[in-house]
């Protein structure tokens, strides 16, 4: 059964009107349409610094980045960035409650080492966190390790296992579990199709674990919305 059998088979599942051939890091333009414009922003695991300059330069925001690498701080600075070297697993502790409109996790979630307690901290420094991460559960992965028995390689899997910066990857119904856990609510979400296409909003969580390469999640904390 070919793949391209598969994904037509789907397509009932898919939004229509959406480009088959995304941009690299599709993600980011999902995540930057979510942000409101002028907002104050921290990138969290920054890398480059593409996401910032994205928001910087299409959003008009307060743009703030921590990233672990020095090589990913000395090409934000290059931009321009306003971007700091540190450790998502242990400096976020040191910011102020409500010092962000927006704290930002992109495809970084899965790359550290207490992803709970990242995420409680995303929530308490910022009025809304916004979450992307590949999905482990998508139909690629389910199939490669069924047939193959090896650790699968994606689109958004792109590392050999034993290179990997991934340690505590999860599938899109195991991070919705998890938001339960630390209080979050979920404000909007979206998952990607390996195309770049949309998941139906209305399909059922199991349609978006398997056939959503990657999710995006704009969160807030459900004690900030009884406080309106």
């Amino acid at each position: 059964m070919s793949d391209s059998y598969i994904d037509d088979r789907v397509g009932d599942l898919i939004a229509p009107d959406e480009s088959a051939a995304p941009p690299e890091r599709l993600d980011l333009l999902v995540v930057s349409r979510m942000v409101a414009r002028g907002a104050r922003v921290l990138d969290v695991g920054c890398g480059d610094g593409a996401l910032l300059k994205l928001l910087r330069d299409e959003r008009a925001v307060d743009a703030r980045g921590i990233e672990l690498s020095q090589r990913g701080v000395n090409d934000c600075v290059k931009n321009g960035l306003s971007v700091i070297q540190g450790d998502a697993d242990t400096d976020l502790i040191d910011y102020p409650d409500n010092a962000f409109d927006y704290v930002i996790l992109s495809q970084t979630l899965q790359a550290t080492r207490e992803p709970r307690k990242v995420l409680e901290n995303m929530l308490r420094i910022g009025r809304r966190a916004i979450v992307s991460f590949p999905n482990f559960g998508h139909w690629r992965v389910r199939l490669q390790l069924l047939f193959f028995g090896r650790m699968p390689r994606t689109d958004t899997l792109t590392y050999a296992w034993y290179e990997t910066p991934n340690i505590h990857l999860c599938t899109i119904r195991d991070f919705v579990s998890l938001l339960d856990e630390v209080g979050a609510r979920i404000e909007r979400g979206v998952a990607l199709t390996r195309y770049g296409k949309p998941v139906r909003v209305r399909a059922p969580w199991w349609a978006w674990n398997l056939f959503g390469a990657q999710a995006v999640f704009l969160l807030e904390r459900k004690s900030a919305r009884s406080h309106r």
